[in-house]
């Protein structure tokens, strides 16, 4: 049961996740990407928040390089991901390669808080789906440029909806309740006066802090 359970819950998340690609693909190629671009950023990088940084900074009329150095900026936050499930999976050879392209907010939280033996299957079920939805989402997306409001079908609020899903059941306690709400406040606070990207880095100075002050165990 909860085998199935974990499978139920990958595939959910990909489906949700994965809508948000059509905005992804309609919004490369109204930045001015062609069909076969927006769709290699999809396979090659697989970082929502990266890349609609990027296609911002072009779609506003920006350089490739800022437009880059922005992706890289908030691609980092996945850093701390693959030390954390180093240690989880302990994949070795190609399987540690086809990880690091699948190691997403969505899958480390699914590993993360999978029931006991059921880390590996966790990730690479919420990985695969996501990756897979993400991409033919990205293609139908951008085929479908200037047809398709999704901003109104509300798909722009799924990839926040489905992680927020993934975080609730992790806050157990005062004193993670306390982290998460500081690390929430520290990006709200920057947001307006920030690049894109650099919120989330200072939320995570915020919540990494704010752990090394936290007794063991009282998180949960």
């Amino acid at each position: 049961m909860a085998r199935r359970g974990v499978l139920q819950d990958a595939l959910g998340i990909g489906i949700a996740v994965g809508a948000y690609g059509l905005s992804f693909g309609a919004a490369a190629v109204g930045a001015g990407l062609s069909v076969l671009q927006a769709c290699a950023l999809s396979l090659l990088v697989f970082t929502g928040a990266s890349q609609f940084a990027l296609v911002g900074v072009l779609g506003a009329g920006g350089g490739a390089g800022a437009a880059v150095a922005g992706a890289v900026l908030l691609g980092t936050r996945n850093l701390p991901y693959a030390v954390r499930l180093t240690g989880l999976l302990r994949l070795t050879g190609l399987r540690r390669v086809l990880a690091a392209q699948l190691t997403i907010d969505e899958s480390t939280a699914m590993s993360t808080g999978a029931p006991p033996g059921l880390a590996g299957l966790a990730f690479w079920a919420t990985g695969a789906s996501v990756y897979v939805l993400w991409n033919l989402a990205t293609l139908l997306g951008a085929l479908g440029a200037g047809v398709v409001d999704t901003t109104a079908l509300g798909l722009d609020a799924a990839v926040g909806a489905a992680f927020l899903g993934l975080l609730a059941p992790q806050v157990r306690g005062r004193s993670a309740l306390a982290v998460a709400l500081t690390g929430a406040l520290v990006a709200a606070l920057a947001i307006p006066g920030t690049p894109a990207g650099v919120p989330v880095l200072l939320a995570g100075l915020a919540v990494v802090v704010g752990l090394r002050g936290t007794p063991p165990g009282s998180a949960r």
